[in-house]
């Protein structure tokens, strides 16, 4: 008689799991949807996506990174993907588009080699080969850029932000993300910083794009505290504090007993006093500009609004550190140590109205190394894709800065990889070979994306981008304008080599990642139920 063979279980109750080649091509397909999604941003001609969220609120934008972060993706796999955009976001500020549409194609061209039994291992080897070989090509083609060529750094913002939203003023806005690059970034031992936080951008619906304007030095959305204080400061002279001006109260417990009207007017009197002698203090500084990290009593209010002196309050640790950084100020954190040499100095301090808002100018700064960006737009969400539009230019300019090499963009160096790729897979034997053509194959997906995105046919165009690049034309590449092949290096189409090299690494090591995945173990939602509330009949 045969022993019946009991069943073992080693996942515990609810667990999925998905092995082998349906796993694979799960985890393919959706990465795959993932880079379809957000295609067709791709570009000068590229649409946009609104996309609207529980509360129904909406966002309407072509910027790869937003649409992703919005859309609340659940598959892991999706969300590997997601992670390039996070990453290219936070390395450049542009190029997210390219790198998640690249990480779909090679996946998509990985699974052509799957089915014909390539093994994943060798076609991850091919790629990271091929992901080597289009890095140092890349450095061979970059061309050198520095903090003197203002032209063509304006040309690498315009490229940053054209076929977005805010496309008709381009031109105004790369004019100011050169100026806020430039005055920001500081060069240390040959080496160029750059942090973005330096450069603020506030966002004000109303007029056009075309308004928005470049301020030296920092905005505030703040108000004077008391509407007796002058309106507009020349010759600033900024106390920053980090410390209440307002009378503290005791950290222990105490009561103090009043049994005569006259004590209790000594009391206030002896409370106004010391106020006032906090007045003193900042008066006798010198300064006429006060920005409070704290709060200001109501009596102090009245008597700097009496002395001529402007005093704003509560104001966020970022934006206190951004006047220092504009003003040349010290933040003071006891108000007994304030003294001239602790202030910054600023041209006009003013506060002005946009609708119903105050703000406060802090401007004409002698050498800011923090500026903001006031961004203007018809609505609000003309003014949000604006905003996200100049952040990438601004991101661009700083990264073709800081690594000082930029290329030609529209599909001009992926051409020339694919090109440089498929010579390179023939110096190789095995099966490697196979999978250095597919990387070379996914690199002319950006070339084709532009060209359907424009309403071309994108075997013509590829066709004649590949006869040009034969030719030696190192920087052909497409005009979605008029359907012809050009020199985007002399249209002024540039990007940053950055935003390159970084698409290419981390769609590489992502696809990789994923094709070397076999088995998907996915723990069942917690199924414990919650506790039941005892009915009146237990007790």
């Amino acid at each position: 008689m045969s022993k019946e063979i009991q069943p073992i279980f080693i996942l515990p109750e609810g667990v999925t799991r998905t092995t082998g080649k349906t796993a694979q091509r799960n985890n393919i397909m959706a990465a795959k949807l993932v880079a379809e999604t957000v295609r067709t941003t791709l570009g000068p001609k590229g649409m946009d996506k609104m996309i609207v969220d529980s509360f129904g609120d909406i966002t309407v934008t072509n910027d790869g990174v937003t649409i992703l972060e919005e859309m609340k993706i659940e598959h892991p796999a999706a969300k590997m993907v997601v992670e390039i955009a996070k990453t290219q976001e936070a390395e450049v500020g542009d190029g997210t588009t390219t790198a998640v549409i690249l990480a779909g194609e090679l996946l998509q061209q990985a699974e052509q080699l799957l089915d014909k039994n390539v093994h994943s291992t060798v076609i991850t080897k091919g790629f990271r080969l091929a992901g080597d070989a289009c890095i140092e090509k890349l450095k061979e083609l970059a061309q050198p850029v520095t903090e003197k060529d203002d032209a063509l750094l304006r040309k690498i913002a315009m490229t940053a932000m054209t076929g977005k939203g805010a496309e008709n003023a381009k031109e105004t806005l790369a004019d100011i993300a050169v100026k806020a690059v430039k005055k920001v970034i500081e060069n240390f031992d040959g080496s160029i910083l750059f942090d973005k936080n330096n450069i603020k951008i506030e966002k004000k619906s109303g007029n056009s794009v075309e308004d928005t304007e470049f301020v030296e030095g920092v905005v505030l959305e703040k108000e004077a505290v008391h509407p007796g204080m002058p309106q507009l400061i020349h010759n600033a002279k900024v106390a920053l504090l980090d410390c209440a001006v307002e009378i503290k109260n005791t950290e222990i417990d105490a009561k103090i007993q009043i049994t005569d009207p006259a004590q209790m007017q000594a009391f206030l009197d002896q409370e106004e006093r010391m106020l006032l002698k906090m007045v003193d203090i900042i008066q006798a500084s010198g300064a006429n500009v006060v920005f409070c990290q704290k709060g200001i009593d109501d009596v102090a209010q009245h008597f700097l609004a009496k002395r001529g002196i402007y005093a704003a309050r509560r104001l966020k640790q970022s934006d206190m550190e951004a006047l220092a950084r504009a003003t040349g100020a010290t933040i003071v954190s006891n108000l007994q140590d304030l003294s001239e040499t602790d202030l910054g100095k600023a041209g006009v301090v003013k506060e002005v109205k946009f609708g119903d808002d105050e703000m406060t100018y802090v401007t004409e700064c002698k050498n800011p190394k923090s500026v903001t960006i006031v961004v203007r737009g018809g609505t609000p969400h003309i003014t949000d894709e604006a905003k996200r539009a100049l952040t990438d230019a601004i991101g661009d300019v700083a990264a073709a800065l800081k690594s000082s090499s930029v290329v030609a963009g529209a599909g001009a160096v992926e051409t020339e990889l694919a090109k440089h790729l498929r010579k390179y897979a023939e110096s190789l034997g095995g099966r490697e070979q196979l999978a250095v053509e597919a990387f070379a194959n996914a690199m002319e997906i950006v070339p084709r994306t532009l060209a359907e995105n424009a309403g071309l046919d994108p075997i013509d165009v590829l066709t004649s981008l590949k006869a040009a690049h034969d030719k030696k034309q190192i920087w052909a590449g497409i005009d979605v304008f008029s359907g012809k092949i050009m020199d985007a290096w002399k249209q002024g189409v540039i990007e940053p080599l950055k935003i390159k090299t970084q698409a290419i690494t981390s769609a590489s090591e992502v696809a990789q990642m994923i094709l070397r995945i076999d088995d998907v173990i996915a723990s069942g939602k917690d199924r414990t139920p919650a506790p039941k509330m005892p009915e009146m009949g237990d007790y």
